[in-house]
């Protein structure tokens, strides 16, 4: 119970400041778009936060921690979405900001995601493989040449 709420807490402050409220404050001016397109730009938002929250269930009843750096995991995720990407849980929360920038159809919101992007890339580099590296050693050394930062690792054929 006490993880779930910390979980909760961490999404509440951390991800849903990022991802849903600091983006619709910025798109107060623009109004959301109708037909195809803000169809489009509602499932966006939704298939970020079913990312997500797929991501932190697995944090919490696999890794048995949050995503919060001081809460984290004590056992390496390696199951679900982490066997296609090291980070789908960012890729989430830049679906929901894209998703954002979709349905109002707002350029601000596409450069918002754009630095956002930046910033965790830099989180992820310079702290969190480094941290994981000493944590977890060979086990995430291993787990890196099998999935990619972002995006899936394309295999070759055998021969």
């Amino acid at each position: 119970m006490v993880l779930l709420l910390k979980n909760l807490l961490f999404t509440v402050f951390v991800p849903g400041t990022i991802a849903i409220y600091v983006p619709l404050l910025i798109a107060r001016p623009h109004s959301p778009s109708a037909g195809a397109v803000g169809m489009v730009g509602v499932d966006l938002p939704v298939l970020g936060g079913a990312i997500y929250a797929w991501c932190v269930w697995d944090f919490a009843t696999f890794g048995r921690g949050t995503p919060l750096p001081l809460d984290a995991p004590k056992r390496l995720v390696v199951r679900g979405l982490y066997r296609y990407s090291r980070n789908p849980m960012y890729l989430g929360v830049l679906t929901v900001i894209l998703g954002w920038a979709v349905l109002f159809q707002a350029t601000v919101l596409v450069v918002y995601a754009f630095i956002v992007c930046v910033c965790v890339n830099l989180f992820v580099i310079f702290y969190e493989e480094r941290h994981l590296r000493r944590v977890f050693g060979k086990e995430y050394d291993e787990y890196c040449a099998r999935v990619g930062r972002w995006l899936p690792k394309l295999r070759r054929p055998s021969a």
